[in-house]
């Protein structure tokens, strides 16, 4: 079922060389507390397949978060796409960056005119999928929205302090200033229990690089070469 045909003609790509980068922070922090890091997938741009019964109708959501499923397709290799039903978990959080050309149709302000014609992300979302959480983010606002599936519709959240908390997963979201990728913004990306953020590959490797200049300063001040501790 990978590189299925698209049903959806002219469907274009990342509107604009921006889009990727809040996705790719988001890729790099969901690390929910809940699951064991093999039992999570998250996939930015990907053909999400949702309807076995139109096997070439799919979405691609800027980003999505499934846990409780192999982090590797049939525990070994990388997947070209995400087909539900043979994976049989669906997505638990979907995230979209608002554009003005998608916009309309993140927010589920597009209605179909024949019953046969393709649903738009939010009925796939909301309706097929029933994704528990679903955020849309408006980069040029700073700004982001958070829905909740309540009896199979989406009802909005509130956001307070910029920060959503998210129980079953034990991770947080929240709007953070800061550098990634070397631009300096407000960037929307996951944070733990105890409100700290989920480094990124290259925050771990400085701070790692930080314990170890602390840990040697220490071993200089009691008077120890921390070059030669096998001398001691």
């Amino acid at each position: 079922m990978y590189e299925l045909p698209s049903e959806e003609v002219g469907e274009s790509g990342l509107p604009d060389q921006y889009h990727p980068i809040p996705a790719q922070l988001l890729e790099e922090t969901f690390q929910p507390a809940t699951y064991s890091p093999e039992q999570v997938f998250s996939a930015m741009d990907l053909n999400l397949y949702y309807d076995v019964e139109n096997t070439k109708r799919y979405k691609r959501p800027d980003w999505f978060g499934v846990v409780g499923v192999s982090r590797l397709y049939e525990q070994r290799e990388l997947r070209k796409s995400y087909v539900v039903w043979q994976e049989e978990v669906h997505p638990f959080m979907i995230v979209e960056l608002l554009s003005p050309s998608t916009q309309r149709e993140d927010l589920g302000q597009t209605t179909r005119k024949e019953s046969d014609e393709v649903p738009n992300k939010w009925e796939v979302y909301e309706q097929w999928l029933q994704v528990p959480y679903y955020i849309v983010y408006e980069g040029e606002q700073d700004n982001f929205r958070a829905f909740q599936l309540e009896e199979n519709r989406y009802q909005e959240l509130e956001i307070k302090n910029k920060e959503l908390w998210l129980e079953e997963l034990g991770l947080g979201l929240r709007l953070w200033q800061g550098s990634y990728k070397g631009v300096e913004r407000l960037w929307l990306r996951f944070y733990d229990q105890s409100g700290n953020l989920i480094p990124t590959e290259a925050e771990g490797r400085k701070q790692a690089q930080a314990a170890l200049q602390e840990l040697k300063e220490r071993l200089i001040a009691m008077g120890l070469d921390p070059d030669n501790l096998s001398n001691y």
